[in-house]
């Protein structure tokens, strides 16, 4: 039941995923389904126990760095084959017992490679929801696809008006697109930002933990930053 749910929500979206809908794709009456879910939020649940089922295992012979990545990128590639899966996870208000096993494995990472229990504390807050695969993009707008772009005399007064009130976005932007002014936006790729920002907070967690950081802080953790 849950794999095809799984299924259809791939194909329609969890708005327009029902009881009643998956009841019709199973072949039987909806209260068939209320034998193995006690509503739709328990359905999704269960729906995102599956997704992060799809995760693999880090190869045993990496680095500490190399397994928490492997299980972070892991979490990206199941959330990017189901594009429901993102929305479904934020929503969750409880924590199942396949939620709490990847959690720890992640924290576990950290803690083979020699963190403490203090820094992998703040280490996975600083994942936050990296360790499901995705994170808030801070450059991305809504955009309606359908809506004709400026002529280039309104586009390049736009920009002038940018540079004159916010110069630093705008040098970030002339560098992401590479001169390319009228492709403000579409510059960014994602899954390399991703990786960048991951890769980033992997390489300081080494750094501190080299330099046995502690929360209050350490002499050897202040003559390494």
């Amino acid at each position: 039941m849950l794999a095809e749910a799984v299924t259809l929500a791939d194909e329609i979206g969890i708005d327009a995923l029902s009881m009643r809908r998956l009841a019709q794709e199973l072949g039987v009456v909806p209260m068939a389904l209320y034998k193995h879910v006690a509503n739709k939020d328990d359905l999704l649940d269960g729906m995102v126990d599956v997704v992060i089922a799809e995760l693999t295992e880090p190869p045993a012979d990496v680095s500490w760095q190399d397994a928490v990545r492997h299980r972070v990128l892991s979490a990206r590639a199941a959330v990017q084959r189901h594009a429901w899966a993102r929305r479904a996870i934020e929503s969750r208000t409880r924590r199942t017992p396949t939620v709490l096993a990847h959690m720890d494995a992640v924290t576990g990472g950290f803690l083979a490679g020699g963190c403490s229990a203090d820094l992998t504390h703040h280490l996975m807050h600083a994942l936050g929801n990296r360790i499901w695969g995705f994170s808030p993009e801070l450059f991305d707008a809504p955009a309606d696809p359908d809506a004709p772009g400026p002529d280039a005399e309104t586009a390049a007064a736009a920009m002038a008006e940018m540079g004159r009130r916010y110069p630093h976005i705008l040098a970030i932007a002339t560098a992401a697109t590479g001169g390319d002014l009228g492709q403000v936006g579409a510059g960014c790729d994602e899954d390399f930002e991703f990786v960048f920002a991951l890769d980033l907070l992997l390489d300081a967690a080494e750094r501190l933990r080299r330099g046995g950081w502690t929360r209050g802080g350490s002499p050897a953790a202040s003559e390494n930053r």
